[in-house]
């Protein structure tokens, strides 16, 4: 028989809509092919939750904190309950950007110019760099809360009153040019996708979930050694964090700097699983169809060693 798959999704990040739409997704390609399927909208009452389902395996389709950041993780292996995606900490690790941007270097690969802030001394200083630079959460997905200071105003982040003074953020040197991302299934980089953002914006949350508002090109019409080296990176940026499963991670590329040009913004753990998401579009175009590629998820589970 089939193991009996609990869907984690919904959750308390603010990711949650995004994550319920790649819950149902994946709960729903599960049962097509013929698993049993429980679906659990994350609260606090998680740990009694699943004492009470029992599942054999959990598929984590969680976005953002609490979800993404390792903690859901412990928790599972705790329980002893095999998982979906990266343990504990990868997921960790990837979601604190700065930590992750240091082991990035380690391994060879290039990051913005950067530091990282609270949000009250963002508040109280000068403009933190030169424009134009990018101003976005330490530890947050989705581009939430992500603000291009093309010009050097960020007062439309700093004048807000519903984000905590100590919360951290990381200010980057804006790289011009082409947005990326490559995907990476089990230990193969499957291929590069442009992002064309529309309307004048950059790549942000609705962007990212509301249809029309960017354009995907798979693969990315790029030079051969570039669209290598991305999958390269793509691969070095998996292992180096410890990655499992699958990732996703992105980039930006200034052809103005030739092969020198590539940058790594940074690595998404458990990447959207929703109708518009890259992960399932790139995994398309490589011939595995979305149920395949939740069965693959799934058959992959286990908890930290």
């Amino acid at each position: 028989m089939k193991p009996h798959v609990a869907v984690l999704m919904g959750g308390l990040s603010a990711e949650r809509e995004v994550s319920l739409v790649s819950g149902e997704n994946c709960a729903a390609a599960l049962e097509e092919k013929g698993y049993r399927v429980t679906k659990i909208d994350v609260g606090r009452d998680l740990p009694a939750r699943l004492l009470e389902v029992k599942p054999d395996v959990v598929f984590n389709a969680l976005h953002g904190r609490y979800g993404e950041d390792g903690r859901v993780q412990g928790l599972l292996d705790l329980m002893a309950i095999p998982y979906t995606h990266s343990g504990v900490l990868a997921s960790a690790l990837a979601m604190d950007k700065p930590m992750a941007m240091r082991l990035f270097r380690s391994a060879g690969l290039t990051c913005p110019e950067g530091f990282e802030i609270e949000f009250e001394d963002l508040q109280d200083g000068p403009p933190p760099m030169d424009p134009p630079f990018v101003v976005k959460p330490a530890a947050e997905g989705s581009s939430v809360n992500v603000l291009v200071a093309k010009n050097g105003d960020i007062s439309a982040l700093t004048e807000r009153d519903d984000i905590a003074p100590e919360a951290r953020f990381l200010v980057e040197r804006y790289i011009p040019g082409h947005e990326l991302t490559a995907t990476v299934l089990g230990e193969q980089a499957l291929t590069v996708t442009e992002i064309r953002p529309k309307k004048g914006r950059f790549y942000d949350y609705g962007a990212k979930y509301t249809e029309g508002f960017a354009e995907h090109i798979v693969p990315a019409p790029l030079p051969r050694p570039v669209f290598d080296k991305v999958c390269d990176w793509a691969l070095r940026a998996h292992w180096v964090l410890g990655c499992r499963g699958v990732s996703r991670s992105d980039f930006r590329f200034d052809p103005k700097g030739g092969m020198d040009g590539l940058v790594i913004l940074e690595v998404n753990t458990q990447p959207g699983m929703t109708p518009m998401s890259l992960v399932p579009e790139q995994a398309k175009h490589c011939g595995i169809d979305f149920a395949d590629l939740v069965v693959r998820l799934v058959e992959g589970a286990r908890c930290d060693k």
